[in-house]
Parts: C-alpha cells; structure tokens; sequence
C-alpha cells in the first residue's frame, strides 16, 4: 500500500473488468477499497457480489458481516438479501480497524492516514448471527475507488441485478395504528420508513383516528385502486391486523360455509362428555358434498358472496380481486403480544419485518373462517362472519380479552392483571364441541404415567414449521391438504363443562409462551388445533399455563386436556352462563358458532423462522 494515497494506485491501474465468457451471466472483478477494511478484490456473478481481502494485513482482527475476516476469507451477500444500492459521491473512506499489534507497528511506521477521499457506493442488506438467525439488522459496506466511470458503471451492472429480483414490492398502502401495543405505532414507522424510503418503495401511508378506521377503507377501497398496490401493511399488533384482514376478505371472499351446528349434530353419534370413541362405537358418516363442502386449498372456487357486514347477501364484482392474485399482507410489530409476526419471520422485530417487506419474501398462511349463527339463545339464525389468522378462543380466552377493556390505560401489562383476575374466578362454561375427524391427523393415544396419573408418558416427534417447511410447501392430496369436496365427513362430539375452548391457526408463539399453544402447529398445513380444557382444580390448570409458560413444556399432555387437529368445528353454549370468544384479540359474541380451515389463504411478506 502506498504511503498516503492507499490504495488509490492501486485501484487506478486495475480498475478493469475480468469477464467470464463461458458463463451464462458474466463474472465482473474489479478492485475497490472496502470502508474500514482495506484493498478488496470485489466479485459479482449472477446470486450475488463477494469480495477478498487482497492484503491479509488489512484484514487483521476485522469484522465483515459479523465474521472475523482473517487471510484467506472470502465474504459475500446475495442480491436476494440486497435492497438498495446508493451512490455516494466524493468523500471519505476510512482505514481498517486494526488488531492491537498491527496497529502499533503501523503506528510507528506511519504507513496509514486514517483515511483518504475516492468515489464511493454503498450496498445496503442485512446480516444474522448463529445466536439469532432470525433477527435481521441493517448492513452498510462502503466500496470506493479512484475512477467515478468505474462506480457508475457498477452501480448500474448492480441496481440491473436487483431489477430483477422478483415479487419486490414498488408500491405500498401503510396502515398505522398510533395506539396499538404501548402506543408505539407512530414511533415504530417512523423508525422502519427511512428503510423503505432508501429501498424506492413508494409507501402510501393512513394514520387510524378511531377503532375500525383501517376496516372501513379495506371494506370500501375500489378494486382499480387496490391492484395498483403491491401489499397492504398494517403497523400494530395481531388485533390490528386481523382488522385489516377482515376489512379485505368480507368484503371480496366467496367461499362455502362451514356446516351450522344443527347440520353437525344429525351426522355425529353422541358419546357423553368424551370425543374418543369407545370400543364397538361407530362414527356415523354424511354426505356433505351438496351444502357446505370445505374450501379447496387453490382457494379458486369462489361462492356465496358476503357484504362488508358479513351477511351472506349481495351482488357479485366482476372485478374480483380473487380471480387474480390476492394482493400481500405484511405485519410490522407493534402490539402487545405480536404472535403473528414471532411465528412467521421468527422475531419480534419491526426493522426484520420491514425487511421481509422490501425484499418480497412471500409464504402464506392459513386462516380460519368463523361463523355466527346465533348470539344469544333466543335469538334467530342470522350468519355472521369474521375470518383470524392465528387464533381464536372461549372461557379464559374470552374472559381476559373482555375483562381487559377495562383496563386499556394499563398498557399491555393489563393482560397479566386481568388473567391472574380471571384465573382466581376459575369459571367454566357448559357447551358441545362437534369437530370433523381428519384421518390422517389422529392425535396417538396417551399413556398415563403411574406417578401423576392425569400426565402422559407417551412422546411423539414433533416436526416444527421453519423458512421452506416441506410441510406447508405440500400439494393437495399428499395427506396433509385440505380436503376439497369430499363426499364422506366423520364428525365426532364432546360435552361437557370447559374452562376454556381454543382453536389455533398457528402455533402461537410469543414471549408469555415461547413454544405457543401448539409447539408443532405450522403456517399452512389446513388445520386447526382444537384445544378443549375440561373443568378442573385450580392447581391442576395452574400446571397447565404454567407448561404454556415455559420453553419445553407440555400444556397438552394432561387428562383433563382434550387436544384435536381438525379442519373444522361447531360450538354451542348449552349453559345459563355464557362467555365471548376471542378472536384475534376482537371480541366475539356467539351462542352457535362454527369454523373451518381456509388454506393458504393469506399471503404474507414472510420467509418463516430460522428453527
């Protein structure tokens, strides 16, 4: 290197290309000086650019992308990871951070100035690090070089590159909540616009003034205006973003109801307050194929149009956005709990999220289509639909999500408040749970331990959802689809008096329960988890959550714990005493209600968790 100019020289005798013909995409070499680095041989190829050290000297003791860069270390960032490049003109760039020693001697020496000016662009990506794999954070590397033509020239081989990149996202709607979580909504996007203003994401962004604003322009937008947005993004917490959701789907879904509880009960044989079936029973089967088959998992076959106020009446759009591509769904953390996000990129991180965004990952979800028959006893059957995308629950679930109103100034800590209040009231509701069984999802039965007679010895594998799960990625008809149209249904019924009913979508992680609900429930997979806990002693529930509470634990391996993945159910309240369900963090009030899986029905700027 030479004294006081670097490696400007240098740079200046071999800013030359090096092309290989004989690949398909040419192979471009040039050297740059890498900011706090030193001398680089820089390399792009058609995944992406990597660049090496070309004095191992300027390399001691240095950190690119969080690796220690000794002689020899090659580092690299594909464009897929890439999300803007930027020129920045005439300006500084700085010597390596030296090790101690190297550092003294060149001190000495005087070989290095501590920087020098040359044209520069900076690349901007993200990187992880082997602890948290899931957590994304902002990564900028500086090249600079003495020849302004050789910036530009690479500055323009690179934004070609990311041009090509597909399913990126140039234009956005932005839903805001301002009091979402810790009122942090606003803080939030300010933090993550910068990142979509450098990336040219063009961002057209709606403040919430009152509770259902968001709902009201999904439900009211005009399908022109929607197509012209690649992704809808909501910044606040599941509850938020299940009102943006419905704001979209009930308006536009058509799909077929799931099966009312009436039409449930005549296909079921009753089996007291037990769902297994004892020996010599038979579980009578129907033919559901004319009125209300399931939802085939394409989502293509679109039926019964509902209203924005989910009736089931109204006159179809020709302009159906699900007769194309549905328009991406993008959730950046701002909630109280922010499950939906900790399941799907595997961090409860807005900067993560906003990054999912700009680089167009894509997975879908699954979501689950609840309908109310009837709100109270008395009154008549009027369907009534609402759709969730993680979870929905009755009793304890209900009872918090409703006692918690109350309580909104407390911020997120009310939740801990009101469920330690609803816990000592220890409630439970009567009801009948019908559910299809699904034949290749069979829960293996339990076998009891002899020291805690109401725990279960058995162990089973458990295959977690992740980025690229072969599980979710299966096609109809590989045995975990959703059934589309089958002409025999098995249902099977439970009664009885329960403390709580839940039914996951997802696993439900989040930082109350770090392995969910369901540790093994996946994104799409077209089931639900129907949880059933049965009334019980107080410390014998308190053992319940507190498996739910901690990484590892086994809520589900309890005798008074009924567990069932199925791809639909019915609810009927048969007590004096009634509880709300909760979905999504809505309140839902229902007397007779159903559900069933929609499969991949949602999609998602998301790659799922790095497991």
């Amino acid at each position: 290197m030479n004294e006081g100019s670097g490696s400007g020289s240098g740079l200046e005798n071999d800013s030359g290309s090096n092309v290989d013909r004989d690949c398909e995409l040419s192979v471009t070499s040039g050297c740059f000086y890498l900011d706090h680095v030193g001398d680089v041989l820089l390399t792009r190829n058609q995944h992406g650019l990597s660049w090496k050290c070309l004095d191992s000297s300027d390399c001691e003791g240095t950190t690119c992308l969080g690796i220690g860069s000794w002689e020899n270390t090659e580092t690299e960032i594909k464009f897929s990871d890439i999300y803007a490049v930027e020129f920045d003109s005439y300006g500084l760039v700085h010597s390596p951070k030296l090790g101690l020693g190297h550092a003294k001697e060149c001190f000495r020496k005087r070989l290095l100035t501590s920087s020098q000016q040359m044209y520069r662009f900076t690349v901007h990506g993200f990187q992880t690090s082997p602890k948290e794999p899931c957590l994304w954070k902002l990564a900028a590397f500086t090249f600079g070089h003495m020849d302004l033509e050789t910036c530009q020239s690479w500055m323009d081989q690179l934004n070609y590159s990311l041009i090509k990149e597909v399913d990126r996202p140039r234009n956005l709607l932005v839903f805001v909540h301002p009091r979402s979580g810790k009122a942090s909504g606003l803080k939030t996007w300010e933090t993550v616009s910068k990142i979509f203003l450098r990336a040219k994401v063009n961002t057209k962004v709606i403040v919430t003034e009152r509770a259902g604003h968001a709902f009201d322009v999904m439900a009211s937008i005009q399908n022109k205006e929607l197509h012209s947005y690649d992704g809808i993004i909501a910044v606040g917490g599941d509850g938020f973003f299940n009102e943006v959701l419905n704001g979209y789907l009930l308006s536009r879904l058509k799909v077929p109801l799931p099966p009312s509880p009436s039409d449930s009960y005549s296909t079921v044989q009753s089996r007291g307050s037990s769902s297994v079936p004892e020996s010599g029973d038979a579980v009578h089967e129907s033919d559901q194929k004319e009125h209300f088959p399931l939802l085939h998992d394409s989502v293509q076959e679109v039926m019964n149009f509902r209203t924005v106020n989910g009736s089931c009446q109204g006159t179809e759009d020709s302009d159906h956005p699900f007769n194309g591509d549905r328009p991406r769904f993008g959730l950046i953390p701002a909630g109280s709990t922010d499950a939906i996000v900790i399941c799907t990129t595997g961090a409860r991180d807005a900067v993560t999220s906003a990054l999912h965004i700009i680089l167009g990952r894509k997975l879908f979800l699954d979501a689950m289509q609840v309908v109310r028959w009837k709100t109270t006893p008395t009154s008549a059957i009027e369907p009534f639909i609402r759709y969730a995308a993680s979870f929905a629950g009755y009793g304890f679930y209900g009872d918090v999500i409703s006692e918690s109103e109350k309580y909104r100034w407390m911020g997120p800590k009310r939740y801990d408040y009101v469920g330690t209040k609803v816990f000592l009231k220890h409630r439970s509701y009567e009801a009948e749970v019908m559910f299809e069984e699904a034949e290749n999802a069979k829960v293996p039965p339990l076998t009891r331990s002899k020291t805690w007679p109401f725990r279960s010895t058995t162990r089973t594998e458990k295959i977690l959802c992740r980025a690229k799960c072969s599980v979710c990625s299966s096609k109809a008809g590989d045995g975990n689809s959703v059934r589309a149209c089958q002409e025999k249904t098995r249902w099977c019924r439970t009664r009885g008096r329960f403390l709580s009913i839940g039914a996951a979508v997802m696993s439900n992680r989040n930082e109350r329960a770090p392995d969910g609900l369901v540790v093994d429930a996946h994104l799409s997979d077209g089931f639900l988890h129907l949880i059933l806990i049965k009334d019980c002693s107080r410390p014998k529930y308190l053992w319940h959550l507190t498996e739910l509470a901690k990484k590892g634990g086994e809520p589900l391996n309890f005798e008074f714990v009924e567990y069932h993945k199925t791809r639909a159910f019915t609810f009927t309240s048969i007590g004096e005493a009634e509880s709300v369900w909760n979905l999504d963090g809505e309140i839902f009030e229902a007397h007779h209600l159903s559900a069933q899986v929609l499969r991949g029905l949602i999609p998602l700027f998301a790659s799922g968790p790095e497991v």
